[in-house]
This record gives structure tokens, sequence and C-alpha cells, in this order.
């Protein structure tokens, strides 16, 4: 009997202890929201390119007989590059010079026959047809000269292409022709490239929502930072910072996105033409914007919410309209106040009204 009793009371004190237990409050990191002014940045893939990229091209075809300089290296505009074997392109300039002589003879005589003719006709002395003949002659004299002159000229260009110049001052690259190569044929049009890289483009492209979205905020007044930051392949940051230059005139149909251009200096010339690189601008600036911890926000079928803890520590919901990240905070456009706390539940089992113990934590330091 005593044995059933003292068992009972065990079971009845063991019952009590386990309610204390569960009443008490669940200890629950909380955060209270940040107010600040932010910028709110996003970053864009990119591809270099020089300042200007000059295709290096044979105007006439031959053989290359001379190399004369460095590949890799700065060229000067104007610097001969490639020479093209001259040898037919100064005997078909020199053939064109006889042709050209010989027609200013022949205009030499044709003229002389005509002053001849002319007096006479004037007295009746030769016939007309005569006068006209001389005339003709005369006229055709000319003709063939301004050929004989024009084919010359052309025959003196082409000659002088067998000199392959840099088109601007810059950094060659590698040739594609070798001394003996026969170039300025359909297989080989382009011998090298020059290009600029003082100063370097940055293309990248963005998406037509967002152009959209960009625009109208133009549209409606807003001032948009054109500053862009460039993040190398090695995560380092390009220590000059560009400005955004223009944008193509059309959104590309096959990818539905609008290509933007931005200029970045280069004088230590650390970027060259081809790199990839991640592009970094602001996209928005938001006066007064509130922020809590990513662990704060939970997703639920396309919809954000957040438990908040009111006066009496009891945890409540608000459905919210979550932005961008910022850092490892979110950004919530409508939702919440300034003034509320936020508990960073995680994947705790917590219910609606459940009574916590408030642990506070620094929002800005808390991590996803």
């Amino acid at each position: 009997m005593w044995r059933y009793l003292l068992l009972s009371l065990w079971l009845l004190a063991s019952c009590k202890q386990s309610e204390t237990t569960q009443q008490q409050p669940v200890e629950v990191p909380v955060a209270n929201v940040i107010q600040k002014d932010i910028d709110v940045t996003q970053e864009f893939v990119g591809q270099t390119y020089g300042g200007a990229d000059i295709e290096v091209r044979a105007r006439v075809q031959g053989w290359v007989t001379q190399i004369h300089f460095k590949e890799g290296a700065e060229v000067k505009k104007g610097q001969l590059l490639y020479t093209i074997d001259p040898l037919p392109y100064k005997t078909a300039a020199d053939q064109a010079r006889g042709q050209l002589a010989e027609a200013d003879a022949m205009l030499v005589k044709a003229k002389s026959d005509l002053d001849r003719i002319k007096p006479l006709a004037e007295m009746n002395a030769v016939s007309q047809r005569e006068l006209v003949a001389a005339q003709g002659q005369y006229d055709a004299a000319v003709a063939r000269r301004k050929a004989m002159a024009a084919n010359l000229e052309n025959a003196q260009i082409e000659l002088s292409y067998t000199q392959v110049t840099a088109p601007i001052d810059g950094t060659i690259g590698i040739s594609k022709a070798d001394v003996g190569d026969f170039v300025g044929g359909v297989q080989l049009l382009i011998l090298n490239t020059v290009s600029s890289i003082t100063s370097m483009r940055v293309r990248f492209a963005i998406a037509e929502r967002e152009y959209l979205s960009f625009r109208k905020r133009i549209l409606g007044g807003e001032k948009i930072n054109p500053q862009v930051d460039l993040i190398l392949a090695d995560n380092t940051m390009h220590p000059q910072k560009g400005q955004l230059a223009l944008a193509d005139r059309q959104i590309d149909p096959a990818t539905g996105t609008l290509t933007l251009e931005a200029i970045f200096p280069n004088p230590d010339k650390i970027l060259r033409p081809g790199q990839f690189a991640r592009l970094r601008m602001v996209v928005e600036t938001l006066p007064g914007a509130l922020l809590v911890p990513q662990r704060a926000v939970t997703e639920l079928q396309g919809t954000h919410q957040v438990y908040v803890v009111d006066k009496d520590n009891k945890l409540q919901i608000k459905m919210v309209e979550a932005g961008s990240r910022y850092g490892t905070q979110w950004i919530i456009r409508k939702g919440l106040e300034p003034t509320d706390r936020v508990a960073l539940v995680g994947n705790a089992a917590l219910r609606v009204n459940t009574v916590i113990s408030p642990v506070p934590v620094k929002a800005d330091s808390t991590n996803q």
C-alpha cells in the first residue's frame, strides 16, 4: 500500500516539474529593425574591349616579305608593320606612268592639229568635217589623258598599300601572318589587331525589365549614379572607377537584353581586351530603408513573412514585401515598422503567440 502511495506522489511531482519546464520561455535571438539610407547595388557580367580595337588588314594581295614590329609591343600611328612584295605593283605603276606619257604626247598632237585647222576652217580653206574630226580627236585625247592619270594614281595607291602601317597608337597583338605567307586573299584579310588600352570599354547586358525600370525612374526626375565598379577575375577591384557611356540602340530580340558600355581608365594597363569581369553599379537609392537579417525572413509559396516580437514577448507573423539583399540583410519594402523587433527563429518549430525569452543581437552582425 505504501509502495503505491509513494509511486503516485513521485509521478505527480514529475508531472508538475515537466509542466514547469515546458512553461519556461524559449530563448530566441531577436534583432531590431535597422532604418538607414542605402544604395542598392547589382552585379552584371561584362567583357572588356580596348578603347579602340582596329584590325590591320592587307588591302592588296601578295607575299609578306618583312615584319617590322615585335608582337605584343607598343606601336605608333603610321609605324611600318608589314611589307608585302611590292614588285608587281611597282611594275604596274611604271606601266601606268608610261601610258600617261603616251597620252600626254597624243594630247599635244591633237591640240596642235586642232589649233592648225581652226583658222583654216574660219577661212573655209578646209571643210567643217575636218574641223569636227580634229575637235573630236582632241576631246578623245583629253579623256584618255584623264583616264591614264587615274590609272597611275590607282597604281601608286596600290603600291603604297604594300607598306602596311599602324592605324593608331596602341598595343599590337600576335601576328596572323608570317614572312612568306600569301595575304590579301579571302583566306587571310586580317593581319593583326592594334588596341588602345589606356582606357577600356566594358560591355554588359541588362534585362529589358531593368532597362524599363531605369528609364521610368529617369523620366520621373531621379538621377542615376553613372559610376561603375569593376571586379576582376581574382575578385580584386579595379582601382579606377568607370562611367556609363552609352547604350545600344535596340533590345536584342534573341536575349531580351540591352547592351550598355562603361569606360574605365587603365593607366597601369592592368586590363586587356577580352577579359571577363563583373560590374557593380548602384541601381537604386533608398532613403530610410528598413533592413532585417536574412535569417529573419522565411519564404512560403512565393510570399515572405517575418516573426516579430510584441511587447509581451509573444511571436506574431507579419507578411512583408522583401526587396533585394543588402549584404547579410534583406531590404523590407512593406510590412514592417522601424520600431519592430524580429525573431531569428531559423528552423525552430515555434508558433504564433508563443512566449519567448528574447536574446538581443545586432542585426548588422548576423549571418545568413
